[in-house]
C-alpha cells in the first residue's frame, strides 16, 4: 500500500515528459511560488518567505533536520604549523576541531595550506574529502589530482580540506555511530525527519567554517565550499544551510545533488535510496519512484545559494550522474538569481565539453570524460572565483 504524501506546491503540475522522458522547466516546483500559491515578487519575499519554506521542505522530505547546530562544547586545537611547506610557498596548519554531545566524543581533523607570499587576508577553498587520506596526504609525497593543493596555493587560495569519515562513518549502521551517536537522543525512535548521513557531513562542514573564520590569514567573506559526487551533494546541501560560505562548488553530484529528480536518466530517488540508505531522511523513501510527488526539486536547492556564488560542474561519460538534468536544474534556478538583480548561467543551451561558463553568477562546465574530480575541474572553479570574488574587494 503507498504511503500518504504531502501536497506538492500549488506551482507544481503532473509531468508530462518529452520524447527523451526529461522534465520541461514549466512542469518543476516553481521557486518563486510560494505554497499559498502567492507569486514572490520581491528581494524580501524571497529572504523573509520563501527561502526559508523551500528550506524548510528540503529539511523535512530530503536531508532532515540536525538536533544541534554549533555545540557549546566546540573546541580548536592546533596539533602543529610548518611555516615552510611546500618548499616555502605555503605554512601548513592541521587544526583539531572537537565536540561533545550525551552520546560521546568527536573531532574533526582540518588540513589547511596557506600561500606566504600574501601578506593580506586569502581566499580559501574547502574541499569535503570523501575519497580516503591518500587524496589529501599531508606531507605531500603523494600528491593527487583531486586534491591539487600546490596548484590551489600558486594561484592565491589557502587550500584546506577534512575527512567525512571523521564526522560520520559512510555506513548503513542504523545510525549508532559518528555525529549521529553523539548526539541523537537516546532511547528514543529516530523521526522520518532525523538527519541522514549526507546532512551530517554538511553539519560538519559548517564546524570547519566556525574554525575557518577565526584564522586571521583567512578572509572568511571568500570561503569556497568544493565538493564531489556524494561530496557534492553535501556541499549544496551544506552551502544552502550555511550562508557563510560565499561559494558553493559541486562536482558530478547527480541525484540529490545538482541534476533534477524529475525526468532523470541514470541514478533515481529509488536508487540512491536502496544502494545508499543512511544518507537521506526516512521521508525520502516516500518518493521512490514518485518523483513528480515531491514538493521541491533540485533547482530549488541550487536556488537557496542565491544570491551567493554557485558552480556545477559535469562529465561527458557520467552518464549516472545525468549532465543534461545537472545543467537544467542550474538554468532553472536562474530566475530566483535574476530576482535578486543578478545572472545565473546566461544561457539555456548545454555548453559543449571545455566551454566553461563563468560570467554568471551561476557557474558551469561540461568537462570530457568520467565520473571524477580533475585538474582541469579545480582550475576552472578558480577562474570563477578569481572572476567574481575580484569584484567583491
Amino acid at each position: 500500500m503507498k504511503q500518504s504524501l504531502p501536497n506538492s506546491s500549488p506551482s507544481s503540475t503532473s509531468l508530462q515528459s518529452g520524447p527523451d522522458g526529461r522534465a520541461a522547466q514549466s512542469e518543476l516546483p516553481d521557486p518563486l511560488v510560494l505554497q499559498s500559491g502567492k507569486t514572490v515578487t520581491s528581494a524580501s519575499e524571497w529572504k523573509q518567505q520563501r527561502r526559508p519554506e523551500i528550506l524548510e521542505l528540503f529539511r523535512q522530505y530530503v536531508y532532515g533536520r540536525v538536533p544541534v547546530e554549533r555545540p557549546d562544547t566546540l573546541k580548536f586545537e592546533t596539533v602543529s604549523i610548518a611555516p615552510n611547506a611546500m618548499d616555502g610557498h605555503a605554512t601548513r596548519r592541521q587544526i583539531r576541531i572537537s565536540f561533545s554531545g550525551a552520546g560521546g566524543d568527536g573531532a574533526i581533523r582540518l588540513l589547511l595550506f596557506i600561500p606566504n607570499r600574501s601578506a593580506a587576508p586569502v581566499p580559501c577553498l574547502l574541499l569535503i574529502n570523501h575519497g580516503g587520506p591518500q587524496n589529501t596526504d599531508a606531507e605531500r609525497a603523494i600528491k593527487s589530482p583531486f586534491w591539487p593543493a600546490e596548484e590551489l596555493v600558486q594561484r592565491g587560495y589557502a587550500a584546506a580540506t577534512f575527512e567525512v569519515a571523521d564526522v560520520d562513518p559512510d555506513e548503513d549502521d542504523d545510525f549508532q555511530n559518528g555525529v549521529h551517536g553523539i548526539f541523537d537522543a537516546k532511547g528514543k525512535p529516530r523521526s522520518p525527519d532525523a538527519w541522514g548521513t549526507i546532512a551530517a557531513w554538511a553539519w560538519g562542514a559548517s564546524r570547519v567554517m566556525d574554525y575557518l573564520q577565526t584564522d586571521p590569514r583567512l578572509d572568511a567573506a571568500r570561503v569556497g565550499l568544493v565538493g564531489h559526487s556524494r561530496g557534492g551533494k553535501t556541499a549544496l546541501w551544506a552551502g544552502a544551510q550555511d550562508e557563510r560560505f560565499a561559494l558553493v562548488v559541486s562536482n558530478n553530484s547527480g541525484s540529490t545533488g545538482a541534476a533534477l529528480a524529475r525526468g532523470k536518466q541514470g541514478e533515481t530517488i529509488a536508487k540512491i535510496n536502496r544502494q545508499f540508505p543512511h544518507w537521506f531522511a526516512k521521508n525520502y523513501k516516500l518518493f521512490n519512484d514518485r518523483e513528480t510527488e515531491l514538493p521541491v526539486d533540485q533547482h530549488m536547492l541550487l536556488a537557496l545559494m542565491a544570491p551567493r556564488l554557485l558552480y556545477i560542474a559535469s562529465a561527458t561519460e557520467d552518464a549516472w550522474s545525468d549532465p543534461a538534468a545537472e545543467f537544467q536544474a542550474a538554468v532553472a534556478a536562474g530566475p530566483v538569481y535574476e530576482l535578486l538583480g543578478l545572472s545565473g548561467v546566461q544561457t539555456s543551451i548545454m555548453p559543449d565539453p571545455e566551454v566553461p561558463l563563468l560570467d554568471g553568477h551561476i557557474g558551469y562546465h561540461l568537462r570530457t570524460g568520467k565520473h571524477e574530480l580533475a585538474s582541469y575541474d579545480w582550475h576552472r572553479f578558480m577562474d570563477f572565483a578569481d572572476r567574481h570574488f575580484a569584484k567583491s574587494t
